[in-house]
């Protein structure tokens, strides 16, 4: 319902700004920009955190820990990383099954206990098992086109009555993509829950997880993590990055909401 609502909004704009002549151009525009991100996101995002790849005689109990969880999933084996960041948090990339990767932070791997990291990689392995990096590339990509098509309404292109009405492109310009963000959002949120319930699924129970939520959101009050709002949503907890952007719009849900369902269950 999320993907079909952006996507309506999408046709919309399309419609009110003249149709296809500003339709096309901004789908080839935001689909080869986000097609990019999408087969080298992985690339970018362990480069930003500076994560190196290990192997089981470099950290047994996380390397044994993605195995034995990935062969319950019945998921090929992801490649591990660890980033030396201090403020403790997770995240998988990777555009599919066959081509994924789970990182931890080497201040998660020092505030978790093996009940707790088992969640944490359950809940990975879900994102990656139920392709929801595909999914958030799928919605960045109408996202960027809606905010190229308002662009287009107001600098250039589109019909007559457009013209004829420049508050309506204005409109366009500042409230289709803010739209588009928030259902993007709401995609990202509703993504979480659920890789929040089929990790606990996975790994037999909530309670580990719920119990690493609770810590590293204290943490990632407290602890910034450098990395771009773009970012963001990858990870397990809202990261504390610096950026006034980011405390507007969580790309996550509740994690007192998130803990109180895992408990539940």
């Amino acid at each position: 319902m999320l993907m079909g609502g952006l996507m309506g909004l999408c046709l919309a704009i399309g419609y009110l700004i003249g149709g296809q002549s500003a339709l096309l151009p901004a789908l080839v525009i935001g689909s080869v920009m986000n097609l990019f991100e999408f087969f080298f996101s992985d690339k970018i995002a362990l480069a930003t955190m500076r994560a190196v790849e290990v192997y089981e005689e470099d950290d047994p109990e996380l390397w044994n820990t993605v195995a034995r969880l990935a062969k319950r999933a019945g998921l090929p084996m992801p490649r591990v990383y660890v980033s030396p960041a201090t403020a403790p948090n997770a995240f998988a990339t990777g555009r599919g099954p066959h081509h994924s990767a789970v990182c931890v932070t080497a201040g998660l791997r020092e505030k978790l206990n093996e009940y707790e990291l088992e969640g944490v990689i359950a809940h990975e392995l879900s994102h990656i098992k139920h392709r929801d990096i595909l999914n958030s590339t799928m919605a960045a990509v109408v996202a960027g086109a809606i905010s190229w098509i308002s662009y287009l309404a107001f600098w250039g292109g589109g019909s007559r009555d457009r013209r004829a009405n420049p508050l309506i492109a204005l409109l366009l310009l500042i409230l289709a993509p803010l739209a588009a963000t928030l259902i993007q959002l709401a995609i990202s949120r509703s993504r979480e829950f659920e890789a929040d319930r089929l990790g606990a699924e996975l790994a037999g129970t909530g309670r580990g997880l719920a119990n690493a939520l609770y810590k590293l959101e204290n943490a990632n009050k407290r602890i910034p993590l450098h990395v771009p709002d773009s970012q963001s949503n990858m990870f397990i907890v809202q990261p504390l990055t610096g950026s006034s952007a980011a405390k507007l719009f969580m790309t996550h849900p509740s994690t007192v909401e998130r803990i109180k369902r895992l408990l539940e269950i």
